[in-house]
């Protein structure tokens, strides 16, 4: 993971598709479009040599019980999108269909 910092501005570059995956899963638990996005904060020390990690825990953060969305997949390849905030995503054939603003996404016909 590339990590580049301009001032206040930090920037996160996968550099896997491991990364990006994960990546993408972070986003996701951070940023809420209808609501309040959640914060990193950090938890204890990062000290080079000593621990080979930074870790963060994310403020506001609840975990649902069990999975909060049901399990729902494209039978083809489509395009979804949110109603609230009108993100767009383009799904493969058997990709599940995320959720967006506390809803599952729609797919375009």
């Amino acid at each position: 993971m590339k990590i580049n910092i301009d001032k206040s501005l930090v920037e996160f570059t996968p550099e896997n598709a491991d990364e990006k995956a994960k990546l993408v899963a972070l986003w996701r638990l951070v940023v809420d479009c209808a609501r309040f996005n959640k914060k990193l904060v950090p938890v204890g020390e990062y000290l080079p040599g000593i621990n080979e990690f930074a870790r963060f825990a994310i403020e506001g953060y609840e975990a649902p019980e069990g999975d909060a969305y049901p399990e729902v997949y494209a039978e083809a390849e489509c395009r979804c999108y949110c109603q609230t905030c009108n993100k767009y995503v383009e799904l493969k054939k058997g990709d599940r269909i995320p959720p967006c603003c506390g809803k599952l996404m729609e797919v375009l016909d």
